[in-house]
């Protein structure tokens, strides 16, 4: 808005093609005064309430000595530009009021380099905003989540045309999934347009246990499986094989299912499901290990071991009690597949058959220590009982000569230092 009339007021105008647009002059302070209107060519559009210009569009919404209102239908491009109110007065005011004009994009087209793609393929997307104004931009949207474009803007005359780029890497989660292109333009909302994705992959393989639902494989039972797959287009050829071995006779294949009715340890080894389509080939495996058949183990029994040694005088009893051992159980060469009644057992026998060669090791050293001791003791006590009576006797010599008693005496005190000793034993 623009002008040196301090006396006049008016907006300017955005409209979109198409629309309406409402042209206002205010007089601030009316003086009875004339108002007209000017177009942007200064053609008088309305002076006063009379209208000179034949251009029917053109339509007188309000007169009065303050407000002249005119509003233009069917806007154009052409109609874009500066229109003038005017105060006839002494001196002449004037303001100018400018219309802009906002085209909506006219087309959106998305072009897609490859109808159907492979996965892992690059494909190009093209989207294109023709002829609008101003410029619109472009965003990407796969599913819910927003993409960068690459965007080139081309303008012919007063129109713009954008064209947005798009590099996708697409994989199997991309099949079905739309593409959208969407338009930000202030003359239009929510404009856009979308592809759905079409993705060729090669099969998924997954090979699913039957028979037994759970637990271990054992000899003598049967086992069943089933061969899934799923690629697009579907896979039209599936076949069971054994994988570094041929295929057991009495393995029955059937379609999808693979079933042995008796399992045996030459069956141990990996099966393999083969699926493939026109885009490739996949597998699944499937590992087979078969136990040994389930088996219980006996409850323990309790024997007595009496053991006596007698030795000159002592008598020692020993008793212990051990429990035996009669049975073991197989267990499975794979902790990870028990079942929960077999790892029962199998925990019960190997702690009965620990406990019973702990008491049996532990009794028989208590013996053998216990059988040392009582010999060691026999052996002392003889050998004590021997020295326990030893003693000297000194008879004097000479005494049997004397001519009397006191000689004998004297003699006899005498001959004590030359008396023999002698030793005496009792038993």
């Amino acid at each position: 808005m623009s002008g040196d009339g301090q006396n006049l007021v008016t907006e300017d105008v955005t409209v979109v093609e198409g629309d309406v647009a409402t042209i206002s002059c205010r007089v601030k302070n009316s003086d009875d005064s004339v108002i007209q209107l000017l177009n942007p060519n200064r053609q008088t559009i309305y002076f006063r309430d009379f209208r000179p210009l034949k251009d029917s569009r053109f339509q007188l919404v309000n007169f009065s000595n303050s407000e002249l209102r005119v509003s233009l239908t069917n806007v154009s491009i052409s109609d874009e530009g500066r229109y003038f109110c005017q105060l006839y007065t002494d001196p002449p005011q004037e303001i100018y009021t400018t219309i802009t004009v906002l085209v909506p994009p006219r087309n959106l087209v998305i072009d897609i380099q490859k109808e159907i793609a492979v996965e892992g393929e690059e494909i190009e997307l093209n989207c294109t905003a023709m002829a609008s104004r101003p410029a619109t931009t472009i965003r990407w949207f796969k599913g819910n989540k927003e993409l960068t474009g690459k965007s080139e803007v081309e303008q012919w005359s007063d129109m713009y045309t954008v064209t947005s780029q798009l590099v996708l890497k697409v994989g199997r989660e991309d099949d079905g999934v739309p593409v959208i292109c969407l338009v930000d333009h202030p003359a239009v909302k929510d404009l856009q347009t979308q592809r759905y994705l079409e993705v060729m992959y090669k099969p998924q393989v997954r090979v699913s246990q039957n028979y037994p639902a759970q637990g271990l494989t054992r000899e003598g039972e049967p086992l069943e499986l089933t061969c899934a797959a799923f690629g697009k287009p579907q896979p039209t050829d599936m076949r069971w094989l054994r994988v570094d071995d041929e295929m057991p006779q009495h393995v029955v294949v059937s379609g999808s299912n693979l079933l042995i009715s008796n399992l045996n340890k030459t069956d141990n080894g990996t099966y393999r499901c083969e699926a493939s389509n026109a885009v490739g080939k996949s597998h699944a495996d499937y590992m087979l290990f078969v136990y040994d058949p389930p088996t219980t183990i006996p409850p323990p029994t309790t024997t007595t071991t009496t053991t006596t040694t007698i030795p000159t005088t002592i008598t020692d009893t020993t008793a212990t009690t051990e429990p035996a051992v009669h049975g073991f159980t197989q267990l499975p060469n794979s902790a990870e597949e028990l079942d929960y009644g077999d790892l029962t057992d199998s925990r019960a026998g190997e702690e009965g058959a620990i406990r019973s060669v702990d008491h049996a090791v532990v009794g028989g050293v208590v013996a053998v220590v216990v059988f040392a001791m009582l010999c060691l003791l026999i052996i002392l006590g003889r050998y004590f009982a021997r020295h326990k009576g030893t003693y000297f006797t000194h008879e004097a010599k000479g005494a049997d000569d004397a001519a009397d008693a006191d000689t004998a005496i004297i003699n006899a005190e005498g001959g004590q230092n030359n008396s023999e000793e002698k030793k005496e034993y009792f038993i």
